[in-house]
């Protein structure tokens, strides 16, 4: 009976000097180790630039004729976009590209040979324009200047942000603000006192396109397809734990 009774206290002991040990290795690393957490800074914002291209086209035996033909639609694209509120000083053209062409032809026994058929112009249009609307409604309605016979070919719109240094700043006091407060909350339920910062380190600034599939990636996204944007970035927050 007093071989049990001891061998019963012996293990209570045990049990007790495993826990006061426990119990001084968590308080260890916590002290050590400190809190570390991760604040989010997220903003929703509208595109307040956009960049427009198209390219017009003219064919033509020769060169004189080609030129011609090209300079006369290009001229009817700047009238046109100038009259639906683009502004000329949000033009730009680019010089001209000149390709010749050339038509497969074949002899009588199947041999091959290329002809020259006549050159090609082409001559791309961009515009750069803070009215957002205006030209991106243009961009949809360019097609009418396919049924007055030029040739034409259009890029979806480019859309930017010219604000952007001072929303990532405002985003950068959002993270550190939210990672703060996770840190005084998890000292507060661990009985422990937020002690001085340690180290801040910023994480991958993402920009994607609202209400689509798009994926954050590792080395950050910049979504230029989208109008309307939400943009994110996050703080890690290293704090001592006393």
């Amino acid at each position: 009976m007093k071989a049990h009774v001891n061998t019963l206290l012996i293990a209570v002991a045990i049990i007790v000097s495993t826990i006061t040990l426990s119990d001084a290795i968590i308080t260890r690393y916590s002290i050590d180790n400190g809190i570390s957490v991760t604040g989010l800074g997220s903003r929703d914002f509208v595109s307040d630039l956009i960049i427009w291209q198209s390219s017009v086209s003219a064919r033509a035996s020769n060169l004189k004729e080609a030129y011609a033909l090209i300079e006369n639609r290009k001229q009817s694209v700047k009238e046109y976009l100038v009259k639906k509120g683009v502004k000329s000083n949000e033009l730009e053209i680019s010089s001209i590209d000149i390709e010749k062409e050339f038509q497969t032809m074949y002899e009588s026994n199947g041999t091959s040979y290329s002809q020259f058929i006549g050159y090609k112009l082409t001559q791309r249009i961009s515009v750069e324009s803070g009215n957002v609307d205006v030209v991106e409604k243009i961009s949809r309605e360019i097609s009418e200047l396919i049924d007055q016979g030029i040739e034409i070919v259009t890029e979806s719109p480019l859309y930017y942000y010219t604000k952007l240094s001072e929303l990532k700043v405002e985003m950068i006091a959002q993270a550190t603000a939210d990672a703060k407060l996770r840190a005084e909350k998890i000292a507060d339920k661990s009985d422990a006192t937020l002690g001085s910062l340690k180290k801040a380190t910023m994480g991958v600034f993402q920009i994607i396109g609202q209400n689509t599939d798009e994926d954050y990636e590792s080395g950050g996204s910049f979504n230029t397809s989208s109008k309307n944007k939400t943009a994110t970035i996050t703080v890690r927050l290293e704090y001592k734990a006393e």
